[in-house]
């Protein structure tokens, strides 16, 4: 049994380190787990550009699915699982106590523990990322099993689908005959394509960038109705065209960065509408029409991650075997690519138009 853990450690922007750290100690209440593979996200992106970084060091990577290598005896009764289980990881790792937990909402818990990805490594054991050999499952830790029969590449892609789940189907209210519109084709834009199907949706409009028409054309395999490329297409006249005139009746703004998709999703949505916001802008401000809100009766949703239900419907889906989302997996790379990784899905490196890319510390 080794005796040190190799992890990325992000010291700055655009500056990762692989540092070995030394082996957690797993009591009776706390776990350890072997990572297969952690997803990289466009939040990844913006987090190694700086965006997202928050000054200390940490081990990045917030979508780790791995294999639970040691548990204590409290820990595997209260999750329910043992070593040898594959297990997908949440983000958060909340208190489970205060009033906010206690009333199920512990995304907005005020004593959480770490955040995977986020938390600074001078926290001990500093193992809290997903881009490392093994993370540490402490206490408060969330774990979601997952069949170990699925193909790495798909069961690591529990987190941009069961994005896709929580904002278009639970905040969005995407169902039978809705029309929905998308805006931005990334893996969360995509999985939201799939999440928005299977509620029974009639109408699905998928935006994206010329640059983007290799995922303008996932989502038409993914069950996309119309797509529209808004480096040359009128983003609100198309989709009022398409629907008549009317817009849509859900929303979901995706878009990293860019502040006028926010301005198209308002103008989109048919009277009485939803807008989901899950798009951030790291930091940068929008100037919103509140006029135009109160006129159309719009209702606005923040989309704060991703929550324990949509994280278990998105695994039920993949283990029904019945989605088209390993389509999306373009890249596999081992954990000392972990920058190239990071570029690949950030449009800055050669070779095959990144989709979903994941690092795998065992390749």
């Amino acid at each position: 049994m080794a005796g040190t853990v190799r992890a990325v450690v992000q010291t700055a922007p655009r500056t990762l380190e692989l540092r070995e750290f030394p082996r957690p100690v797993i009591g009776p209440d706390d776990g350890l787990l072997r990572i297969e593979a952690n997803g990289i996200c466009g939040s990844d992106v913006e987090q190694y550009k700086g965006h997202l970084f928050r000054g200390s060091a940490v081990v990045p990577g917030h979508e780790p699915l791995g294999i639970i290598e040691e548990i204590g005896e409290q820990a595997a009764e209260r999750w329910g699982v043992s070593v040898g289980d594959r297990v997908a990881l949440e983000i958060l790792v909340p208190c489970h106590h205060c009033p906010a937990c206690i009333a199920g909402r512990y995304q907005a818990c005020p004593k959480r523990a770490a955040s995977h990805g986020y938390t600074p490594i001078t926290q001990q054991p500093s193992l809290w990322g997903g881009l490392a050999e093994y993370t540490y499952l402490a206490p408060g830790s969330i774990v979601h099993p997952i069949d170990r029969g699925l193909p790495v590449e798909l069961a690591v892609m529990f987190n941009p689908l069961a994005a896709g789940v929580r904002w278009a189907v639970h905040l969005g209210g995407a169902g039978i005959g809705s029309t929905v519109l998308v805006l931005g084709a990334g893996q969360r834009g995509l999985s939201a394509v799939i999440a928005a199907k299977a509620a029974g949706a009639s109408t699905v409009i998928v935006t994206g960038l010329a640059a983007d028409e290799h995922k303008l054309a996932l989502a038409r395999q993914f069950g996309a109705d119309h797509t529209i490329v808004v480096d040359q297409e009128d983003t609100v006249a198309r989709v009022l065209e398409l629907t008549g005139g009317a817009g849509v009746d859900i929303v979901l703004e995706l878009t990293p960065m860019a502040l006028g998709p926010v301005g198209d999703a308002l103008a989109s949505a048919r009277h009485g509408g939803r807008v989901v916001l899950a798009g951030l802008k790291g930091g940068r401000k929008t100037e919103i029409d509140t006029d135009f809100v109160i006129n159309r009766a719009l209702t606005l949703v923040g989309a704060y991650g991703v929550d324990s239900p949509a994280y278990a419907e998105a695994i039920r889906i993949l283990e029904s075997g019945r989605t088209p989302i390993g389509q999306m997996h373009t890249h596999s790379l081992p954990l000392d690519d972990t920058e190239a990784a990071i570029q690949l899905l950030a449009g800055e490196g050669p070779g095959e138009p990144a989709v979903h890319v994941s690092v795998h510390p065992g390749l």
